[in-house]
């Protein structure tokens, strides 16, 4: 049997800030209901980046039966550390293996990652494929621009979220704990999930069924996040990120993103503001980015530029 030291593989890879955690507001809760882990295939410092994940995040973590925890896919010298020593890939929060969660919610970004999903998922110890799961395994989410399209990853997601995951997030994890208190089965549960508005399930759903997209209809009332989750390493995008419009007026037909987020929804420039003043009192950034598909066309970019430049 080989002996190792958890620390000594831990220097031994590359950027060990990838996978140990603890940072400045990071979420840790005991005795949840509900389990769920945000897990991005990808490197941390690209998930790290990415504004889902951190809305999501805090949206999980406000709900009181619910502790979130995040996990990102490891570079293939920590992948190799993993399989040589038989240890499995966990959260960064409690170090907990994904099997051991009641939802893993992945967020399929780009095709490129699929890939990256059935490494996590066969180092995290849960079955690749979802006819091969039991009751006791987690349940396999995916969210994300690429589930409009699910058809290549319906062998190995239990779910799909179809369009935005403010709200229907909620509704996820209430079925859950509803079913667990009913002890509903994991098939049970399943079906439980396939009567949410917005969500496709491979196992129930046939595959010429329209699902229709989730949409936050006012970006006003989730001002998040308000407290994103402080990177102990440098990061794609290490700043502070205000949404302050979804969607896009210009609709060209080769811009999936404009396509598929739309209608065009602003945020009130006073509650960016806000969002603005409490974000840089939680985290220490002096760095802010206005988000957007198109952030020339928000209607009070340029009274909105100003005070903040001259706030900050």
């Amino acid at each position: 049997m080989i002996k190792y030291n958890l620390d000594e593989l831990l220097l031994a890879a590359d950027k060990p800030s990838r996978y140990i955690g603890s940072e400045v507001n990071s979420v840790y809760k005991e005795n949840a209901e509900i389990n769920f882990l945000l897990a991005f295939p990808d490197t941390y410092e690209v998930g790290m980046s990415h504004l889902g994940l951190r809305i999501l995040y805090e949206i999980l973590n406000s709900i009181p039966y619910v502790a979130a925890q995040r996990c990102f896919a490891p570079w293939p010298d920590r992948e190799k550390q993993l399989r040589r020593f038989h240890l499995p890939l966990v959260s960064l929060e409690t170090q907990t293996p994904l099997k051991d969660f009641d939802v893993v919610g992945f967020s399929l970004q780009y095709e490129l990652s699929y890939t990256n999903v059935l490494t996590m998922l066969d180092l995290g110890g849960v079955p690749l494929e979802r006819v091969n799961r039991r009751d006791g395994d987690a349940l396999i989410i995916a969210g994300g621009p690429c589930c409009f399209n699910p058809a290549p990853m319906v062998d190995f997601i239990d779910a799909f979220v179809i369009g935005e995951g403010e709200e229907v997030v909620a509704e996820i994890t209430g079925a859950i704990r509803a079913g667990k208190k009913n002890q509903l089965s994991r098939q049970e549960l399943i079906l439980q999930l396939a009567q949410i508005p917005g969500i496709y399930v491979p196992a129930v759903d046939d595959k010429n069924k329209i699902v229709k997209k989730r949409a936050v209809a006012d970006l006003n009332l989730w001002p998040y996040p308000a407290a994103p989750v402080v990177p102990l390493m440098q990061t794609i995008h290490d700043r502070i990120t205000l949404e302050i419009a979804r969607g896009c007026t210009r609709g060209c037909r080769f811009c999936q993103a404009g396509m598929l987020w739309r209608p065009y929804r602003e945020r009130n420039s006073s509650l960016i503001k806000e969002m603005a003043a409490q974000s840089l009192a939680q985290t220490g950034y002096d760095e802010i980015s206005l988000l957007a598909l198109s952030s020339g066309d928000y209607s009070c970019l340029e009274p909105l530029l100003k005070d903040l430049m001259n706030r900050y």
